[in-house]
């Protein structure tokens, strides 16, 4: 049986909340179980510290991006400054709009946007009098950003900020605050693979109700308020469906046990594994992450072994891995892109590997992970 690294993990809640839509009749394009989605969401992060929170729920987290980054008023010639190890649908968006990217490295410490680099940038770009539209840093492996000086540095430089939170929702912040609640606005994915899923989707979580609203309208079409269908703007078909919202509200109902157990399997991973060379993704002190992928690094001078050699070991026996993101500066899309780092985030991709994280996985089958990473760590 192969080992896949992420794969949906349904409860049975989901099937209840499908049929519950069916009986309705309420199969598309809206419905209760979407105005349950959103306000299932909106409930659970509001459990943190803030303001009033609002959800819209999208057909992808890409789409969502795409809307915030355009109501944040991204446009052709500007500039977004943005994580560039991220997945590509976490920068399409940027292109979408005719902007281009300033790329970022992370910091060693936490594998997160490195502020400090950010902060220099942005009182350069000040004096300069070329200041970014927009700062988008990714949430990267379930694991919340610095939230406090990025937001401090947006303010601070009236630049929105659009936190990524793709990977991170079930993971919380200093103080309790939840990833998923940063910026101006975050957005979140329910892909197949992520911690909890409507098969497909995305969600934008903003403060902003005047966001919110338009969000709602850019999503469905851009129609105007008449009883014709008049268009003002250019629209999206963007919404998420109400089947595929009562898969999500479905999830929502088991979404902190999904997070206790992909930390549970993390927890295996690095009692077993860990040893010189072999290192795991830092956790900072005060953050909890839902350690949606357990990801790992490999140096070959002290393991005798490098990433690859990992990988097609485990691929030759139907045990699915794969290396970290790709730094965007280095994707021949995106070639020549300004790009501010050391390089860390090129070095974590060299010698980093994503393990099979999935909640529905077996002891058994994490044991077979471990076994055979660990005999061939042996042979060196």
């Amino acid at each position: 049986m192969r080992i896949f690294l992420s794969r949906p993990h349904m409860s049975g809640h989901e099937e209840k909340q499908v049929a519950k839509a069916f009986a309705s009749k309420f199969i598309a394009p809206v419905g209760p179980q979407l105005d349950g989605f959103e306000a299932a969401v909106a409930g659970y992060l509001s459990g943190s510290p803030g303001a009033e929170l609002h959800c819209v729920a999208f057909t992808s987290g890409s789409a969502a991006l795409h809307l915030a980054l355009r109501i944040a008023g991204v446009g052709a010639g500007d500039e977004v400054w943005i994580s560039s190890m991220t997945f590509a649908g976490g920068i399409f968006a940027v292109s979408y709009l005719g902007a281009s990217p300033r790329f970022f490295d992370l910091d060693p410490l936490s594998w997160s946007i490195d502020t400090s680099r950010l902060a220099d940038e942005l009182a350069a770009a000040a004096r300069q009098n070329r200041l970014p539209k927009a700062i988008v840093p990714t949430d990267l492996y379930g694991q919340s950003v610095d939230l406090d000086p990025i937001e401090r540095l947006g303010a601070d430089y009236g630049v929105p900020v659009i936190v990524d939170s793709a990977e991170s929702l079930g993971a919380s912040y200093r103080a309790g605050r939840k990833a998923g609640t940063g910026g101006d606005a975050a957005i979140l994915s329910f892909n197949g693979n992520k911690i909890i899923t409507t098969s497909g989707g995305g969600m934008l979580v903003t403060r902003h109700r005047a966001w919110a609203e338009q969000a709602r309208f850019l999503a469905t079409q851009a129609r105007d308020p008449a009883p014709h269908y008049q268009h003002s703007s250019l629209g999206y078909n963007y919404r998420l469906s109400n089947i595929c919202a009562a898969i999500g509200l479905g999830q929502m109902q088991v979404l902190k046990a999904r997070v206790a157990r992909r930390r549970e399997i993390f927890t295996r991973y690095h009692a077993a594994l860990a040893r010189p060379g072999l290192c795991f993704m830092p956790e900072p002190e005060g953050q909890h992450s839902s350690r949606w992928l357990t990801t790992l690094t490999l140096d070959p001078a002290q393991t005798g072994v490098n990433r690859e050699d990992i990988r097609l070991m485990l691929l030759a026996h139907q045990i699915e891995t794969r290396p970290l993101w790709k730094p965007m500066h280095l994707q021949p899309l995106y070639a020549g892109a300004p790009y501010h780092g050391a390089g860390v985030d090129e070095a974590l991709f060299a010698k980093g590997l994503c393990l099979p994280s999935g909640s529905d996985m077996s002891e058994a089958e994490q044991d077979e992970v471990i076994g055979r990473i660990s005999d061939r760590l042996a042979q060196g």
